[in-house]
């Protein structure tokens, strides 16, 4: 019975590995990529706008930078830097992401309750 079942099981996997799709992939070269001028403007003004915040602009004079400069270099990134920081400014959260460090201090919290119920200690909470 055991023989049978682990015969068709062996069946069936390499019947799910038969079917599976083949996929290709390449490199291509940076120089590939084009975006279009709409595409060039749109990224360009959302990163404009943030440079016109008056935090981004302060840090910005901090750093010893005025905004012709700052305009300056951004005519001098490719169609390819300025889409790529365009996009990472999507993602970008105001105070940062704190999800992971909520999940991290809980699974702390779970391995050290488990150690101590492990080696037969006890937490009392009071």
């Amino acid at each position: 019975m055991l023989k049978k079942s682990v015969v068709w099981y062996l069946v069936l996997a390499m019947f799910a590995i038969a079917t599976a799709p083949r996929a290709e992939g390449a490199f291509i070269p940076s120089g590939a990529i084009e975006l279009s001028k709409d595409q060039r403007a749109s990224d360009l003004g959302k990163i404009q706008n943030l440079l016109e915040t008056k935090l981004v602009r302060q840090r910005l004079l901090d750093l010893g930078f005025n905004a012709d400069e700052a305009k300056e270099r951004l005519s001098l990134l490719s169609d390819t830097q300025l889409h790529s920081y365009a996009q990472q400014l999507d993602t970008i959260r105001a105070g940062g992401d704190s999800i992971g460090a909520v999940i991290g201090v809980l699974i702390i919290i779970i391995l050290v309750l488990v150690i101590l119920h492990l080696t037969g200690h006890q937490v009392i909470v009071r």
